[in-house]
């Protein structure tokens, strides 16, 4: 009995569970993104939260977000009970129309499409496979179903590029100051072509997420010497 008391005692004196942050200096004050999981994180600035495809459990823990953004259809980006427990009353959630259905009043935006709400300004940017797909003539993230975002704040461009291979749209982009890069066979792409993509949108600052099983050596080696700082976090602790 004196043993499972102290078991508890321990567990109840243990700090809590942090999830690894970067801060960003823009021109209305720090930019601080939190990685959650996966590919869910959480953004803070100037007193607003943004949850980016909030899934899982945990968040009731966390604070409630001002505005939310989805991506995809898939489970790994859209989970109603977590964007419930993540989202203030009311709270506007950004998404693609496929995901509309499942999430109660969505702003739609379309491939192409923008928007400004509160201080933050979203960019729907393409994100889909050129080849990889479940057979032979099918992807996993068809064009014009998901949206990729930019996310601007205070002058500060947060590219988010969502379920994606090296499109041409992103490899494009221009002017971006910091890029969430997803990397995962077989849904994905492979660290050396997403580096590769990164190089030719050359962000100032790239950072892996969605990477679950992938080398990020191999990421970080294939932008050796670009000029594009990689930071790593622990998606997965």
């Amino acid at each position: 009995m004196r043993s499972a008391l102290c078991l508890l005692f321990l567990a109840w004196a243990l700090p809590a569970q942090t999830h690894p942050t970067l801060t960003f200096d823009t021109q209305a004050g720090p930019l601080k993104l939190t990685a959650i999981r996966h590919a869910s994180f959480m953004l803070e600035a100037g007193g607003q939260v943004v949850h980016v495809d909030p899934t899982g459990a945990g968040y009731e823990a966390l604070p409630k977000a001002d505005l939310l953004l989805i991506t995809d259809t898939h489970g790994d980006h859209l989970d109603p009970k977590a964007l419930g427990a993540a989202r203030k009353p009311a709270a506007p959630v950004v998404a693609p129309e496929a995901a509309a259905p499942r999430i109660e009043s969505p702003k739609v935006l379309h491939n192409g499409e923008s928007t400004t709400i509160g201080p933050w300004r979203i960019e729907a940017i393409p994100m889909y496979n050129l080849k990889r797909g479940p057979k032979e003539g099918a992807v996993y993230h068809e064009k014009g179903r998901g949206n990729g975002y930019i996310l601007t704040y205070g002058g500060f461009r947060l590219y988010i590029a969502g379920d994606t291979e090296g499109i041409p749209e992103m490899r494009a982009l221009k002017n971006i100051d910091a890029a969430l890069v997803c990397m995962n066979l077989p849904y994905t792409m492979t660290p050396e072509e997403a580096a590769d993509a990164v190089k030719a949108f050359h962000p100032k600052v790239a950072i892996p997420y969605h990477y679950r099983g992938s080398d990020l050596n191999a990421f970080s080696a294939g932008l050796a010497g670009s000029g594009v700082t990689v930071k790593l976090l622990d998606w997965y602790h």
